[in-house]
């Protein structure tokens, strides 16, 4: 699977989860070939960042959402490992505060949009206030449509005010979340990661799987597409995150400003 857009829901039609497979490993020969590319992604992303802080008119929105252990962590430090930091702010949404809850549920994101020249990375995002909260039951399906209306809005405004905007949503399979729920467990190294309403969210596998499908098939759109990337291999995982962004920046195409006038001669003592 070359094409990145054979990843990317088409706007108006459906997100089709169950038809996607969360194992492809797209065209990479293996793991070594993976590591390769994702280092030549890297790179490029590198220079292309450096642009797009240096032009300063512009911004990125990458948008992480998936299933518990899909990834999101891991795939922001491989694929990100080479940028500028003080240009590509992460922003991980957790349970919301009580000042959260005292705004609308947009407000916190609203605040943490990149600036003009910055990418900014959000682990999770406003997706868990039309996903989690339906699944969990804390708002009604009629709620949610109404939720994701509200977020075709925002992030139209967004668009128009110049961020661009990437949604990636890290699609794994039930076993392999299994399989990466159990390591947690089973290293102490990793418990630290380990929550028990992971659990609790497992049992509603279906379910959230269901939520996200109406919620990606909603909100893909032409400023603001989803793609979903499969996910249980995290080599082409990163690989496939690595091109949609390279490919995204090489559109933007961000230039250096021009060079300061009267300048030629000065030396500096």
């Amino acid at each position: 699977m070359n094409n990145i857009q054979a990843f990317r829901i088409v706007p108006g039609e459906p997100a089709d989860l169950a038809g996607r497979d969360p194992g492809d490993r797209l065209d990479v020969a293996d793991k070594r070939a993976g590591v390769a590319e994702r280092a030549e992604l890297v790179d490029h992303m590198r220079v292309l960042q450096n642009r797009l802080w240096a032009e300063e008119r512009r911004a990125l929105l990458v948008v992480f959402q998936g299933m518990d252990a899909s990834g999101k962590d891991g795939t922001i430090r491989r694929v990100f490992s080479g940028v500028n930091p003080q240009g590509c702010p992460v922003t991980a949404f957790k349970l919301p505060s009580p000042a959260d809850l005292a705004h609308d549920y947009l407000w916190r994101v609203h605040l943490a949009a990149p600036r003009r020249g910055e990418i900014g990375i959000w682990n999770r995002s406003h997706y868990e206030d039309a996903v989690t909260v339906l699944v969990r039951g804390l708002i009604t399906e009629a709620e949610r449509d109404q939720r994701l209306g509200h977020i075709r809005g925002f992030e139209r405004m967004l668009h128009e005010e110049g961020t661009e905007i990437i949604k990636v949503f890290l699609h794994i399979s039930r076993d392999e979340q299994r399989a990466r729920l159990q390591s947690r467990l089973d290293d102490p190294d990793k418990r630290w990661k380990f929550d028990a309403s992971d659990l609790e969210a497992r049992k509603q596998w279906d379910e959230y799987q269901q939520a996200y499908e109406v919620a990606l098939s909603g909100t893909s759109t032409t400023e603001a597409p989803w793609y979903v990337v499969p996910g249980d291999h995290k080599w082409a995982r990163d690989v496939a995150v690595g091109r949609i962004l390279v490919a995204k920046l090489r559109e933007m195409d961000p230039q250096f400003p021009p060079p300061m006038s009267g300048l030629d001669g000065i030396r500096v003592e």
